[in-house]
């Protein structure tokens, strides 16, 4: 490959060299065979080059690619992978457009890979009211080809929405350039079965779900994240039924000040308000059973923990609370606010603040009432250093946001998954951590915790035991070595 770097993009070369995920991605997309991985990784790269996918930005295209609403990212299937959309009746087969229209696709793909770490994507063809004008083969292919010889481990599944009958010759054909993996990942459907991938709220009206969602440009579509996320928690009618003592023991926690949201703001805009929020905040008290989480994603201005997933449990296990740690890593005051997709569900404490230099700050995402946690829902951490002399008040960080750039806000997204076991492996946060009475999953949860603890300490002992062992072991046989000497040195002597 180094004989080729002229034909390679050198960031390509430099990030095949240091990211090691990147290079097991292709490894598995081509099942371990090294020679079948070394050309794939050509292929890609020269396509790389060829499309300047490292510099396709969205001014770097023309405007119309992205009005016509042809194709865009929006909404997750039932798995929770994002959903890449391609609406063929928005498509004209046009030669000369078909290379900037291949940019576009490109661009989607890169734009998602480096925001979501090369989380999958299942693409959806929807065929609806299309004909013969629509029917572009070459382009069809490019997308496929996109998946199968240059992002590699980067498609779940292939779901085709009401493909017209006059097509099913042209799909025999784009069959043939499927491998037979490839072509199970094919799921042809129409109104009556196409929820079995895809649940209603992510599809829209004409495919049978309840999605309202309209495509327009611009802005970019935002991931669906939305903001402002209230502290306490969204105010809903039927919250106002939700007594006092519910709400209180849902969200007060030990060496809190219990604060009484306000059922007519919606948004907490009131500076006296936050500001006991903050010295509240100084005052929590960390839950003693709070497990330590497995990964920590490392930014360059936050490490983040957990790194990838917050791990709620469905009604029955009843884990409603999760904890994000966030460590400032700089040298200046770091600014963060956390958005969600699914704003009406989660209380998030603190969700717009700062932390100081080398602080760490624990925000808590709880459920509110009586809703569940989706492998759809998705948070969104945003974060950008401040200025020494800047102040952190709830002012400040407002005028701050509305002015800093784009370039220098660092985002990192966290997934949601559903345990059904008692053994979460992120930070989860039992209702027995805020004196509620627990039930047998949660005893047994602390059970667990502790003898995983338990373990841990054996495990370090043993580890020492191990290390004086053998340093003994050592220091034995130098003894022996010594005595032998001295035992040769006066046969010498009597010699």
């Amino acid at each position: 490959l180094l004989d080729k770097a002229d034909k390679y993009d050198a960031r390509d070369v430099e990030r095949l060299q240091q990211d090691d995920q990147w290079v097991e991605s292709f490894l598995v997309w081509r099942h371990d065979v090294v020679d079948d991985t070394l050309k794939m990784i050509d292929e890609s790269f020269r396509w790389r080059k060829e499309y300047t996918v490292n510099d396709l930005t969205e001014s770097a295209l023309p405007k119309w690619l992205f009005e016509s609403g042809a194709l865009f990212l929006h909404g997750y299937d039932k798995e929770g992978y994002k959903l890449f959309w391609f609406r063929v009746k928005h498509h004209i087969r046009d030669p000369k457009q078909q290379l900037e229209k291949k940019k576009l696709v490109a661009f989607w793909l890169e734009h998602y890979a480096k925001r979501d770490h090369g989380k999958p994507l299942t693409v959806v063809f929807d065929m609806s009211e299309t004909g013969i004008s629509h029917i572009d083969l070459d382009f069809v292919r490019f997308i496929i080809n996109c998946f199968t010889d240059y992002y590699p481990n980067f498609l779940t599944k292939i779901v085709i929405f009401e493909m017209p009958w006059i097509m099913n010759a042209a799909f025999k054909i784009v069959k043939g350039w499927l491998g037979p993996e490839a072509i199970s990942m094919l799921k042809f459907t129409n109104k009556s079965d196409v929820q079995e991938y895809i649940s209603g709220e992510y599809l829209p009206p004409h495919m049978g779900g309840t999605d309202s969602f309209k495509y327009s440009y611009p802005p970019l579509v935002d991931d669906d994240f939305q903001t402002p996320l209230c502290e306490n928690g969204p105010i809903t009618s039927e919250d106002e039924h939700e007594s006092k003592e519910e709400i209180e023991a849902d969200t007060k926690e030990p060496g809190e000040v219990t604060e009484e949201p306000n059922p007519n703001q919606k948004k907490m805009n009131s500076v006296e308000h936050i500001s006991k929020s903050e010295e509240t905040d100084k005052t929590e008290i960390k839950p003693k059973n709070a497990k330590k989480a497995l990964t920590t994603f490392k930014g360059p201005l936050l490490h983040i923990s957990p790194a990838e997933e917050l791990h709620f449990g469905s009604k029955e296990t009843g884990e409603k609370k999760c904890l994000i740690i966030l460590t400032n890593v700089t040298k200046n005051v770091v600014a963060f606010k956390v958005r969600t997709t699914a704003p009406e569900k989660y209380r998030v404490k603190p969700s717009n603040s700062s932390c100081e230099p080398g602080a760490s700050l624990d925000i808590v995402v709880s459920l509110h009432g009586g809703f569940a946690a989706s492998l759809q829902d998705r948070f969104l951490i945003m974060a950008a250093e401040m200025d020494q002399s800047a102040a952190a008040g709830v002012p400040e960080l407002t005028q701050f946001w509305k002015e800093v750039p784009r370039t220098k806000v660092m985002e990192h997204r966290l997934r949601c998954h559903v345990v059904e076991s008692s053994k979460p492996s992120s930070l989860t946060l039992k209702e027995s951590t805020f004196n509620i009475p627990g039930k047998p999953n949660e005893d047994f949860h602390v059970q667990l915790t502790r003898l995983l603890q338990s373990n841990k300490r054996l495990q370090e002992q043993l580890d020492r035991c191990l290390w004086f062992q053998q340093l003994s072991l050592v220091l034995s046989l130098l003894s022996v070595i010594v005595v032998a000497f001295c035992f040769y040195l006066a046969y010498v002597q009597r010699s």
